[in-house]
């Protein structure tokens, strides 16, 4: 098959009529106002991308409409609505589900509701993949920012597989909603694993990593809200003991392994508050003027 870069960045497939670059999947449980921001950020050629949204059994279900009204370009999208909330694991793997059953694409994206993409986010990272064809999984630096309190900060990591690989003997490297990854990878390996409650991305992309190589562009393009009232908040107990299951289950090197360990049984007995102020401190230095 071969493949012709557009002047605007994204690939069409000689031989694959109806192929697509990239679809977005977005999960949304009680959040339209988030979800609309979200879609409202999504900037790429009409054509090659798809938006997905799965509404998680949302007490005022989300309808086409506002999908349809929120998306700035006349992108095809499905909405698949459950009939109750099971969770953002089971909700995710739906709508895996849905795109390997119906669609033709490349790469699977991820953005969560109330992140906002850079207007280059999916034109930078299709263009990258694209280019490097041993990398499966790839993220991005992105901006963290609190609308409650105007915390705000960058967020930045170790950018080449192994330096990657390395870090993630401690710390999910990959911030979820900056992610891009072949769908090849998610026929090879499967959706989310339901075995690892809080971290189900974590222990996907360290999957993933055993089987192609991982990247991070040192680009801003994503900011993320810090919501409170999130999983990541709400949970970070059950999610710290996840992610020393996934450390333990996953790692590689013994030496990093023992580290990691180590210092997650720590952060479970330090106040998140405190880690928040810490990441906000060591990071303004690296902040930049929009």
């Amino acid at each position: 098959m071969e493949d012709v870069e557009r002047r605007d960045g994204g690939f069409e497939s000689k031989g694959s009529a109806g192929g697509l670059d990239v679809c977005v999947l977005i999960p949304c449980f009680n959040n339209q106002e988030g979800l609309t921001r979200s879609l409202q950020s999504i900037s790429y050629q009409a054509t090659g991308l798809f938006v997905m949204v799965v509404d998680d059994g949302s007490t005022a279900p989300v309808t086409a409409a506002l999908v349809k009204d929120s998306l700035p370009e006349n992108y095809s999208f499905h909405l698949l609505s459950l009939p109750e909330n099971r969770g953002i694991t089971h909700a995710l793997n739906a709508g895996l589900h849905w795109i390997q059953e119906n669609l033709t694409v490349r790469y699977i994206a991820r953005l969560d509701c109330g992140d906002v993409c850079h207007q280059d986010r999916f034109y930078q990272q299709v263009r990258f993949l694209y280019q490097h064809p041993l990398v499966g999984l790839l993220g991005s630096w992105c901006r963290f920012q609190s609308p409650e309190n105007g915390l705000r900060f960058t967020y930045t990591t170790p950018t080449t597989h192994a330096a990657i690989l390395d870090e993630m003997h401690a710390r999910n490297v990959f911030i979820h909603p900056t992610v891009m990854f072949r769908a090849s990878l998610v026929k090879k390996i499967g959706g989310y694993p339901t075995t690892y409650p809080f971290v189900e991305d974590y222990a996907l992309f360290y999957q993933m990593l055993h089987h192609m190589q991982g990247a991070i562009l040192n680009l801003l393009l994503v900011t993320c809200e810090i919501n409170e009232g999130g999983i990541s908040m709400g949970n970070r107990s059950g999610q710290l003991k996840g992610r020393y299951r996934v450390v333990a289950d996953f790692g590689t090197s013994p030496w990093l392994k023992m580290k990691g360990l180590f210092k997650l049984s720590l952060l479970q007995v330090v106040p998140y508050n405190f880690v928040l102020w810490v990441k906000s401190r060591r990071h303004r230095s690296t902040e930049t003027p929009d």
